[in-house]
């Protein structure tokens, strides 16, 4: 009888040890059997599949397996792999959904944000039903919102039957983002706030509901969400949790808003001598570049090179296509040749805007900048160009926002335009420096009141309460102050534009008037982020000021 081979592992020591009389050999085919259709652990496999190779018998020799080698021998080697995956397999503890107390001026602000929580749930104190309701009445922004958030409300309760108190799903209406449940409070809360805080004002109320909430779910987050600062600093000093609504905020950072403008590297001729290609069309030249740096632009985006010892390049991004681009080179309307109605660009930023706003193509253009940088000369100026020059356009529209910067003078006297005139003192101001660079003193006095009042014939002042409804046709419309303005007004202005209509929004976020706006929640921030990239829009943050030695010395010191 030949001898068996001797074992090659321990695990085949330990199949040799281990007694062969307790099993029998139909038995042991039972369990190998079994063995082979026992599903093995991922993380565990490739284990196994090394011991049982090295566990395997030879050919010739007729052994029983027993099943100790295969659970005994894996998991002694398997014990370090176990504890070193063992931290990626363990489940995750989900945290618990948390509970969103809504002040009334989140909802006046933003009438959908009962749907901008996610998987998070809602709960409305009774005050603010009471809120809403005194708000409702009206025509102002507020009133409207005050009567949508009434209606999404009504819609949510409807046929909810008794089961209001187990919350309702805030997804019934359609919103699939929205997970989470609506709760409405049904019944007294009884806590004591400090002697100090009123217990009639509205303020007061919701945090003495907050803070009986933080007591009953002390399982998960009870949060106070308000567009007050001061409501929101006296709930974190009862020592209960507070958020600004930060939804409706396009950007956290005002400095990560699109400038509109790239700088090109400086090895970017070097890099491109032999690949670039250049041609003439229209009247125009046009550069096919390609590079890593073209995954950083956009369309109708301004980049420029500069250099001491060559001439400089400025042009606009006219179409990608993987990983190149077709660039324009820009009209120079710094110099004397290329005036617009008389104005020339007196630095970079200008002259971007100048051939943004000149470009028929370009249907929407926004221009940021701080005070005295040239945004409504230029778009004033353009606009007369295309309408009494090139007649692209009827008429100039003006409109802004009517926020007073100090106290309300009261109501005003007279027509739409005579109640907009003291809102419109910019554009005056900017219509008298038109009016005499545009040979204003070639026909005299005579000459110059002539052609004032053509200019003043073809420029309309509107106000933004009457323009819902409307299409302006072959307009060229001025939007001045639009930081003032919320996303959904910015939304009216501009949906009433009509075939070859020019929207011009102007603005400087730094300057935002209108209560609980901010610059990352402004209609200026929020379209501008929206619209870059797209072919019929361009933006230009203009940088520096050219008003005045004094304006800019203020506008850096002050």
């Amino acid at each position: 009888m030949p001898l068996p081979p001797p074992p090659k592992s321990m695990g085949s020591l330990l199949t040799q040890a281990a007694p062969s009389t307790t099993q029998t050999p139909s038995a042991s085919r039972k369990t190998t059997a079994l063995d082979k259709a026992r599903p093995i652990p991922q993380e565990t496999a490739p284990t196994v599949a090394v011991v049982s190779a090295a566990t395997r018998p030879a050919a010739s020799t007729r052994q029983t397996r027993q099943p100790i080698p295969r659970e005994v021998a894996p998991a002694a080697a398997d014990r370090p792999a176990q504890k070193a995956v063992q931290p990626k397999r363990a489940p995750i503890a989900q945290q618990p959904a948390k509970l969103f107390v809504l002040d009334t001026n989140v909802l006046l602000h933003d009438p959908m944000s009962l749907y901008r929580f996610e998987e998070h749930d809602i709960y409305l104190p009774m005050v603010t039903l009471e809120e809403l309701d005194a708000h409702k009445k009206g025509l102002s922004e507020v009133a409207r919102n005050g009567r949508q958030v009434s209606r999404e409300l009504d819609a949510l309760v409807a046929d909810t039957g008794s089961g209001i108190d187990q919350g309702i799903a805030l997804n019934r209406t359609g919103h699939a983002e929205a997970k989470g449940r609506l709760f409405f409070q049904t019944r007294a809360h009884d806590v004591e706030l400090p002697i100090a805080l009123p217990q009639g004002k509205a303020d007061n109320q919701i945090l003495a509901v907050l803070q009986d909430l933080t007591h009953i779910h002390t399982e998960r987050p009870v949060v106070l969400v308000s567009k007050d600062i001061n409501m929101r600093v006296k709930a974190r000093a009862l020592g209960l949790h507070a958020e600004d609504y930060a939804n409706d905020k396009t950007l956290d950072d005002a400095d990560l808003l699109y400038t509109g403008m790239m700088v090109l590297p400086p090895d970017f001729w070097d890099r491109q001598a032999k690949s670039v290609e250049s041609w003439q069309q229209g009247g125009n030249t046009f550069y096919r570049v390609q590079g890593k740096f073209v995954a950083q632009m956009l369309v109708n985006q301004a980049v420029y090179w500069e250099s001491g010892s060559a001439p400089p390049l400025y042009a606009r991004v006219k179409e990608i296509r993987a990983n190149t681009a077709v660039l324009q080179v820009m009209r120079d309307h710094t110099h004397q040749k290329n005036a617009i109605w008389g104005v020339t660009a007196r630095n970079r930023e200008q002259n971007f805007a100048l051939n943004l706003l000149m470009d028929p193509d370009v249907d929407f253009v926004t221009l940021a900048g701080q005070a005295g940088t040239g945004k409504t000369l230029l778009a004033l100026a353009a606009g007369l160009s295309q309408v009494l020059d090139a007649r692209r356009y009827n008429e100039i529209i003006v409109t802004r926002v009517t926020v007073p910067v100090g106290e309300d003078i009261g109501y005003l006297p007279g027509t739409e335009e005579e109640k907009m005139g003291p809102w419109m003192g910019a554009l005056d101001d900017n219509l008298e420096v038109l009016n005499q660079s545009e040979g204003g003193n070639s026909g005299g006095e005579w000459g110059r009141a002539a052609t004032q009042d053509l200019i003043r014939s073809k420029i309309k002042i509107k106000s933004m309460n009457f323009m819902r409804g409307r299409t302006f046709l072959n307009k060229y419309v001025i939007i001045d102050e639009a930081q003032n303005l919320t996303p959904k007004q910015m939304k009216t202005l501009i949906t009433r534009a009509g075939p070859g209509t020019k929207l011009v929004c102007m603005g400087n976020i730094a300057q935002i008037d209108t209560p609980y706006l901010t610059e990352g929640s402004s209609g200026m921030t929020f379209v501008v982020d929206r619209f870059k990239g797209w072919g019929h829009s361009g933006h230009v943050t203009l940088a520096r000021g050219e008003r005045s030695r004094l304006a800019d010395y203020a506008s850096e010191v002050l």
